[in-house]
């Protein structure tokens, strides 16, 4: 057994230790920071399979992004865990039974000929200078190039109707009109009086008395 199928192995055995953590601990603190293990342990095995662009976007986008906005609202909510905990038991027969259900199928499936070691070709050896991403972008660019700017356009018209919603006026709602703030005057807003000073107001009796 070479040190990559080692290596292989216990990032793997680490993720289903974290996954199993995630699902079990009752801080939902904790619960987030085995997640993070579980995402950083997901991206080692795929650094195993020469997958290195699934795997550096997995630790910039989730564990860097996703999972820091994550924590960040869980310590900052007031959460109730007795209360977040307290249907877990009914539900654990339904998850046990979907996880068997989902194990029983990966054995079914890769226990078929199609999953065979004899039939399927080894994996050639890649130099030094190989990429991974340079030949995902040269696959993403000419052969799926059509589906990835189909996709493209989903995720702009989702943007957008995601932006057009937020903009739409609701009477129980305040709304402010940019235009209205943007074309204001001075004259609108600031108005000038001229009022008398207090020691003007004040000398004027001592003034008659001494006359």
């Amino acid at each position: 057994m070479t040190f990559l199928q080692i290596a292989f192995y216990v990032f793997s055995l680490v993720l289903v230790f974290a996954a199993t953590m995630v699902i079990t601990m009752r801080n939902p603190v904790k619960s987030a920071l085995f997640l993070v293990l579980a995402f950083f342990s997901a991206a080692c095995v795929w650094l195993t399979l020469e997958a290195e662009f699934l795997a550096i976007v997995l630790v910039l986008v989730y564990v860097g992004a996703v999972m820091v906005l994550f924590l960040f609202v869980v310590m900052m909510l007031d959460i109730n865990l007795a209360r977040l905990r307290a249907g877990f038991t009914d539900y654990l027969p339904v998850g046990g039974l979907v996880a068997l259900l989902m194990v029983v199928e990966l054995i079914f499936i890769l226990n078929g000929d199609s999953f065979n070691s004899q039939h399927l070709p080894s994996p050639a050896a890649h130099g030094l200078d190989y990429s991974n991403t340079r030949e995902l972008g040269s696959v993403l660019y000419t052969f799926y190039v059509y589906p990835f700017e189909i996709a493209a356009v989903i995720l702009l018209v989702a943007i957008i109707a995601a932006i057009a919603l937020t903009l739409r006026k609701r009477p129980d709602t305040k709304y402010i009109n940019p235009h209205d703030q943007v074309s204001v005057r001075r004259e609108d807003r600031v108005r000038l009086v001229k009022l008398s000073s207090e020691g003007s107001s004040e000398r004027r009796p001592t003034e008659d008395q001494s006359s």
